[in-house]
């Protein structure tokens, strides 16, 4: 049986966000993801937003998705839309949430192997200082997130485990400071390493994430009722199983490359 691909790939991050902020992106960037633009439209009208929060849990596959679907009832009951979404190669962390955050292919962007240099290209995160916007990231401490997009005009706030990272990402949105919140979470991934990717541990930290959405969630939506909003749930790459019941990634093969995001677009109330 051929293998399918998801045709959205995770490269329209960026120039849709934008868009639905009304700033200007690169022409040489993606295309946006006219499923999220369009939802926009019919909630917003011709208003733009003007929060956003990316959630990114790491390595959480489009099967996992398929194959436990209940377990993302929390994710579904505070997103408009679940998206099938495609990766790039290699399927690796780096060179995943460059190509997001970049909006262009490895090829472009630079990063094509496992490492983790400052970016030079343009990110999301320089369109937005460009525009008089404020950024920030919270993420935990060695993992690409914290170390590709540095030395940039926005705030950092890296930490050694993710319930710092967590606790944090909810006291900015209590802040109401920032303009663009990115939020990583690498346990899910770290753990599908170990113990396989349907393992018990695994399961249990990917249930985590899927939790913490929606606490992020529904902070979003307690606190921010004067703001329209786009908070998403956009993991990097997926998984898959390889010998000794361990999980791997970086493969041009479905349960490496589909994956799975979850987006909400949020009306101002006042």
């Amino acid at each position: 049986m051929a293998e399918f691909f998801n045709t959205i790939c995770l490269t329209s991050v960026t120039s849709t966000v934008c868009e639905l902020f009304g700033i200007d992106s690169s022409d040489a960037v993606e295309k946006p993801n006219k499923l999220i633009t369009e939802k926009a439209d019919a909630v917003l009208g011709e208003k733009k937003i003007d929060r956003a929060v990316l959630y990114n849990p790491d390595a959480v596959a489009l099967y996992l998705y398929q194959k436990y679907t209940e377990k993302f009832s929390k994710a579904a009951a505070v997103s408009d839309l679940a998206i099938p979404m495609l990766s790039v190669m290699p399927s690796v962390t780096p060179v995943c949430f460059a190509s997001m955050y970049t909006g262009v292919l490895p090829d472009v962007h630079g990063i094509k192997k496992y490492e983790k240099p400052v970016l030079k290209t343009d990110t999301l995160f320089d369109y937005f200082i460009k525009a008089g916007k404020k950024c920030a990231i919270v993420s935990t401490s060695g993992d690409s997130i914290s170390m590709i997009f540095l030395e940039r005009e926005m705030d950092y706030f890296i930490y050694d485990d993710i319930e710092d990272v967590n606790k944090k990402a909810l006291e900015l949105i209590d802040e109401d400071v920032y303009d663009l919140i990115v939020v990583y979470n690498g346990n899910y991934d770290g753990t599908m390493h170990k113990f396989g990717p349907e393992s018990a541990e695994s399961m249990a930290a990917l249930e985590h994430n899927i939790n913490f959405y929606s606490v992020l969630a529904e902070n979003i939506n307690k606190k921010w009722t004067q703001h329209n909003v786009l908070y998403g749930f956009m993991p990097d790459h997926g998984c898959h199983e390889i010998d000794g019941g361990c999980g791997s990634h970086g493969l041009d093969m479905e349960e490496d490359m589909n994956i799975i995001h979850f987006y909400k677009i949020k009306k101002a109330e006042i």
